[in-house]
C-alpha cells in the first residue's frame, strides 16, 4: 500500500467556481451505476455548509450466487463549496 504524507497546513484550498444559489438553481441529479444498478444522487446542502449530491439506499450484490442487500451512502461534495459565495 502506498502512503502519502502531507505536512499540516500545506495543502492550498481550491476555490469553488459557483455560488450556492447558482448550484441549487442549476444543478441536476447525477445518475450513478454501481454493480450494474442505476441510482440517482440528488443535489443537497450538507450540514457543514458544503453542497453537492447525496445518495442513500440499498442495492443487491450477489456473492457466490447469493443476493446480499447492501446499504449505500454516498456524498459527492463540490470541492471548496463550504467557503463558496452564498
Amino acid at each position: 500500500m502506498r502512503e502519502l504524507c502531507y505536512a499540516v497546513g500545506t495543502m492550498a484550498k481550491s476555490p469553488c467556481p459557483i455560488s450556492k444559489t447558482h448550484f441549487i438553481e442549476k444543478s441536476e441529479p447525477i445518475k450513478l451505476v454501481i454493480n450494474g444498478q442505476e441510482l440517482v444522487a440528488d443535489k443537497k446542502e450538507f450540514s457543514t455548509g458544503s453542497f453537492g449530491w447525496f445518495f442513500n439506499g440499498k442495492i443487491s450484490v450477489a456473492v457466490d450466487g447469493k443476493p446480499l442487500s447492501v446499504q449505500v451512502g454516498l456524498n459527492l461534495t463540490v470541492v471548496g463549496s463550504k467557503d463558496a459565495e452564498r
